[in-house]
């Protein structure tokens, strides 16, 4: 038996006992070394629950390999690992492109099937990303929404001379700036609506006067000021909302580019001058959702680990939380409620809590 977080139904998650897995053909057992609760946990736990119960949530995790299943090579034993979480039919017409990300008949682990809130979780030996020392567990558990956040600035394709905006400052928007950054973007505009937000942004390195409070300014106002009225060359919406991607729309200089990259809150739909906007300044417009794995040097998770080996990125900056395995109902209350400032919530397993 192990110590898991399992989702019985909306509302309903217990830390409990719960048999400690087996590895199938083909799959590990992963002892859990960290675990980052992503804001998308916060809906499936608290408001649709998952797609099946009862379930053990976390999608964001990091371990060691304690055992495999037949027919997967022993030398994984003891290798620390990072976890894509998609697992993918292998099948569909996307698959046989190797684009993972849009498989048609995917698994995934924590929402479909589960994941990482737990001290052992079993998983593909496909699914597994082999760690350097020099990554630590924390990083390695970032790795999946670093990815997500590498994924979406790859297919907005920034080039350097141009004007950026992230609307949105949550873990990926912020994560998303960082690459920017490391990418040296120097005009990089960032909107926010919270003083925590704002002072994120900075620590990352991003100008006071860079940062947009759509509290107290009109943000199409404020970007137009910033831009001279032209717009920026390349927008990412990391909300969700209507109101956001409107501003997207707005914002955008004539033939730019808006990729819609926030969880929708509810539903979402143009409104007729909206879609105007679209047509006459000829926009481009993406969606993405999730990140690129195919075991090649050049995809995302790849993208990530060399600029962590390389010191280019310090994603540990933004954990404001680090709880132990228990303590993980506190983590989700605080994204669920608001009651404080948080960014990455990181929950660490077999250590003391460092409450920041």
């Amino acid at each position: 038996m192990m110590k898991a977080w399992v989702l019985h139904g909306i509302n309903d998650i217990r830390y409990e006992e719960a048999p400690k897995p087996q590895p199938s053909s083909g799959e590990v057992l992963v002892k859990l070394s960290a675990a980052g609760i992503c804001g998308s946990d916060i809906p499936r736990i608290y408001e649709t629950g998952a797609h099946k119960h009862p379930l053990i949530p976390g999608h964001e995790f990091a371990g060691s390999v304690e055992s495999t299943g037949e027919g997967v090579d022993a030398k994984w034993i003891g290798k620390r690992v990072g976890v894509f979480p998609l697992i993918p039919c292998r099948e569909c017409a996307q698959c046989r492109k190797k684009k993972y990300e849009m498989c048609s008949h995917y698994d995934y682990l924590g929402s479909r099937r589960d994941g990482g809130f737990a001290e052992y979780v079993s998983v593909p030996e496909w699914n597994l990303i082999e760690l350097p020392d020099t990554v630590s567990d924390e990083a390695a558990a970032m790795l999946e929404p670093m990815a997500v956040a590498v994924h979406a600035m790859r297919i907005g394709a920034p080039l350097k001379g141009e004007r950026v905006a992230v609307c949105g400052l949550g873990p990926i928007g912020l994560l998303l700036c960082m690459f920017l950054l490391d990418m040296d973007i120097k005009e990089l505009f960032v909107i926010g609506n919270k003083e925590f937000q704002r002072q994120q942004a900075v620590k990352l390195g991003i100008p006071d006067e860079n940062y947009c409070d759509t509290k107290t300014e009109n943000a199409a106002e404020w970007i137009a000021q910033k831009t001279g009225s032209s717009g920026v060359d390349l927008y990412y919406e990391c909300v969700g909302r209507n109101e956001t991607a409107a501003l997207g729309l707005e914002a955008a200089a004539a033939g730019g580019r808006v990729v819609f990259m926030g969880n929708p809150h509810s539903d979402m739909s143009f409104t007729r001058d909206n879609y105007w906007k679209i047509l006459r300044k000829q926009l481009t417009v993406r969606g993405t959702w999730n990140s690129s794995c195919i075991k090649d040097e050049d995809d995302d998770w790849h993208y990530v680990l060399k600029r962590l080996k390389e010191g280019r990125v310090d994603p540990e900056a933004l954990i404001t939380h680090s709880l132990r395995a228990d303590e993980l109902e506190r983590g989700l209350h605080i994204m669920r409620d608001k009651t404080e400032g948080y960014c990455k919530v990181m929950i660490k397993y077999n250590k003391e809590a460092i409450l920041k």
